[in-house]
């Protein structure tokens, strides 16, 4: 799996011009699913991202996580994150897991986040064409991948 996390002051997902998941501060998960991608992947990276801790304090430091600001997540799948470059121009998706493998881990990987964050997450709509509109905070922006565990 591999997730951009941005930092947000609000985002928010539209489909057919319809407002469909919106957050105030938080985080804004774009999510990857590659074909290789196993249950432990998503244990891990649901956990490392609730437990970042990238909101300031009082002292303006870096040193809060989602629960200590009741901040909310905002999650939207993006296959677009495994392409592939190495030849040409025109990407490659192969390494993208198809739905039928995708969306059960989509959907544990949402279910596991709102368990640690003890609340719900907003999510988009796998498959579908989502407008994704942002307040990015600070600027922060963090990508993970299970695979190299960074």
């Amino acid at each position: 799996m591999r997730a951009v996390i941005q930092r947000v002051k609000e985002a928010s997902v539209t489909i057919g011009g319809k407002r469909t998941a919106s957050i105030g501060p938080g985080f804004l998960v774009l999510l990857g699913i590659s074909d290789e991608d196993k249950i432990a992947d998503s244990d891990w990276l649901s956990t490392k991202i609730v437990g970042l801790r990238v909101f300031s304090d009082a002292a303006g430091l870096m040193n809060l996580d989602l629960a200590a600001i009741n901040g909310d997540l905002l999650i939207v799948s993006q296959f677009t994150l495994l392409a592939d470059y190495r030849r040409g121009n025109r990407p490659s998706f192969i390494r993208a897991a198809r739905p039928e493998k995708a969306v059960p881990l989509y959907e544990l990987f949402l279910a596991q986040c709102a368990s640690l964050i003890g609340k719900p997450v907003q999510a988009g709509i796998f498959g579908a064409d989502m407008q994704v509109s942002l307040l990015n905070d600070g600027p922060v922006t963090i990508i993970l991948d299970t695979k190299t565990k960074e």
